[in-house]
């Protein structure tokens, strides 16, 4: 039988509490979710208003980018005018990894894909051999190695990848995937409001928007929010050197300012 979970909270507050969801559970379990959609507080972030119809799309955006696989239909639950927007379905947790996002971050940093290590251990760019965090932490944006929760609770910056499916090489991936992963993220900076988006390595923005894009600070926004876009912080790029990311890094935190 299917485990039971309810979730109630803002678009800004859910994505959170479906990571820790997430982390809670085994690749492959089964859960009856039911999301219960608030709406938002003032200068929060903004959801979509339009009824069942709207908190669908709503709640299938949220738990995809909680990392669950949707098994069936989402279905409306007692959605009236002036009440939460309800919504049941029966997911699978995914072997992936979550959004760790919430509103107020000053900085959303995307990833292509998860790797399937990253995927297993809970956490992006995890490898000895990758310098994100080593970056990150010269460059000011995170206190803690390997710390998402932390990064995004006291430092405000969240976690995101342009594509779900966790594989052991980016290559893998369809550049379909990419595209869609772009619409998808386009929704979600659009209700979180992050001061700019920084996308680590150029294969996914060059896939979705712009194959001629170099690093660095781009003329297409995400969500009405700047873009910049890194160099690639995997140890097989020896191009680039670990001080150019702390470099690049800090330029991106300060597009959002």
């Amino acid at each position: 039988m299917d485990k039971a979970l309810r979730l109630q909270g803002s678009a800004g507050a859910l994505p959170l509490a479906l990571a820790r969801a997430h982390r809670s559970r085994a690749p492959g379990e089964h859960l009856s979710m039911h999301l219960v959609i608030e709406a938002p507080e003032p200068g929060g972030a903004a959801e979509a208003d339009g009824g069942p119809e709207a908190a669908v799309t709503l709640a299938r955006d949220l738990l995809v980018g909680g990392g669950f696989v949707i098994v069936g239909a989402l279905t409306p639950d007692g959605h009236r005018q002036r009440d939460p927007a309800g919504v049941r379905a029966t997911v699978e947790r995914a072997r992936t990894l979550p959004d760790v996002a919430g509103p107020g971050m000053r900085l959303l940093i995307c990833g292509l894909n998860p790797s399937l290590h990253a995927a297993d251990a809970g956490v992006g760019f995890v490898t000895a051999s990758n310098r994100f965090w080593p970056a990150a932490q010269a460059a000011g944006l995170v206190q803690r190695d390997r710390d998402p929760m932390h990064a995004l609770t006291e430092c405000g910056v969240g976690f995101t990848d342009l594509a779900k499916r966790a594989t052991t090489r980016a290559d893998a991936l369809e550049p379909h995937e990419y595209r869609d992963g772009f619409a998808h993220l386009e929704r979600m900076v659009r209700r979180l409001r992050p001061g700019a988006v920084a996308f680590v390595g150029l294969a996914g923005w060059r896939a979705a928007v712009d194959r001629r894009a170099t690093a660095g600070p781009q003329p297409v926004d995400v969500g009405g929010r700047p873009a910049y876009v890194l160099p690639s912080t995997s140890g097989l790029n020896g191009r680039t050197r670990l001080p150019d990311l702390v470099a690049h890094l800090a330029a991106a935190a300060r597009l959002g300012l």
